[in-house]
């Protein structure tokens, strides 16, 4: 997809990406090796801080699909720092999602659709990937969502 009309997708959903974030621990945010772009996990975050719950405790699905889909957003401001330009995303190749989540809860697929349905809407083709939803017992600074990817990038 072009830049320009990855642009134009973003401008018309009112997106915004971030800067690039600064590592939480001893981490790169993203290492290139050849055309595969690994990015760091990335935690959820609401007004610039862990958004913090448990799936199936105090936390419901569509509160963890808006926490996975402001992931993607962070995920693609992440991107866009890598590669300096959106357009050279040839393909989002993996996706892997941990949701902190009980025992008991059993959407973690269905969290993590607010990140990949992102993606898509923003990239086209290019945006659908595999992907692993796992639910976890708890993720760093007590986020609901962690996601990473690893990216095909454009010479």
């Amino acid at each position: 997809m072009s830049t320009s009309a990855i642009q134009a997708k973003l401008d018309e959903l009112g997106i915004t990406l971030p800067p690039l974030a600064v590592p939480a621990a001893a981490y790169q945010p993203f290492v290139r090796s050849g055309n595969l772009l690994f990015v760091s996990g990335h935690i959820a975050k609401k007004d610039g801080k862990p958004w913090v719950g448990q799936l199936g405790r105090d936390t419901d699905t569509a509160t963890g699909q808006a926490a996975a889909r402001a992931i993607a957003i962070d995920l693609l401001g992440t991107l866009q720092a890598a590669t300096g330009d959106l357009g050279k995303v040839k393909r989002i190749v993996k996706v892997m999602s941990l949701v902190n989540s009980t025992p008991d809860y059993t959407e973690q697929h269905l969290v993590t659709n607010g990140c990949s349905e992102l993606f898509a809407t923003v990239l086209g083709e290019a945006g659908k990937h595999a992907r692993s939803a796992f639910g976890v017992a708890q993720i760093p600074m007590g986020a609901c969502v962690e996601i990473e990817l690893i990216a095909e990038i454009a010479d």
